[in-house]
């Protein structure tokens, strides 16, 4: 969980595979800063819409409306609009936003003095940094991994693997949005070498998902 210091203003981006819990640690903050009587602006990109456009959603249940962030918003300017004085900035699936966001944000903590906190993913179901994740790792303040385990062997993970119709996909759009039937966290041997036979006890065929 990132630590935030009284008076410390900064760009923080706290990141991890996928079931890593970074979507209950954002509810979660929010909830600490609400509870203090403490006002935050919740936001997430509109491309994922598994629960709803606008919607932070984890998989346990527990979900906030927030403000839907698209490819063309400006950030800064949305910010700067908020009536009322904010405590905080909060963004889950960072990874979707546009690199010029990312430095819209930094502008939100530089020129507004308002802490703003990233969650996301690093890199996408083939190993590559996501544009948005990309851009945070290059100019965020602190940044902090939020880990979880390898689904066939225990080790922490550090990527997610994309699984359609029980067999893992390594090619194909960088943005395939789905959810807990499409990605599994994996460690780095396991995403080269799943367990094809425990794949298709997981993932029985023709499961829907739906693409983006």
């Amino acid at each position: 969980m990132i630590d935030i210091i009284r008076g410390m203003t900064q760009l923080f981006f706290e990141y991890g595979a996928m079931g890593s819990g970074k979507t209950i640690e954002i509810l979660k903050v929010a909830h600490n800063y609400e509870s203090q009587g403490k006002k935050v602006l919740l936001m997430t990109p509109a491309v994922d819409d598994r629960a709803g456009i606008g919607v932070i959603s984890s998989r346990i249940g527990l979900k906030r409306e927030a403000i839907a962030i698209h490819k063309t918003d400006n950030l800064f300017t949305d910010v700067s609009r908020v009536d009322g004085e904010l405590a905080a900035v909060l963004i889950d699936e960072a990874q979707f936003l546009e690199p010029f966001q990312v430095d819209q944000l930094a502008d939100v903590v530089d020129k507004l003095n308002i802490p703003v906190m990233t969650f996301g993913l690093r890199q996408d179901a083939f190993n590559h940094l996501f544009p948005g994740s990309k851009r945070l790792f290059e100019i965020a303040d602190k940044l902090e991994e939020m880990k979880t385990i390898c689904t066939f062997c225990g080790k922490k993970a550090i990527t997610q693997l994309r699984v359609v119709d029980g067999k893992p996909q390594y090619q194909g759009s960088q943005v395939f949005i789905g959810g807990d039937e499409t990605y599994i966290p994996v460690c780095r041997k396991h995403w080269k070498n799943p367990d094809l036979k425990k794949l298709k006890e997981f993932f029985p065929a023709n499961k829907k998902v739906s693409k983006q």
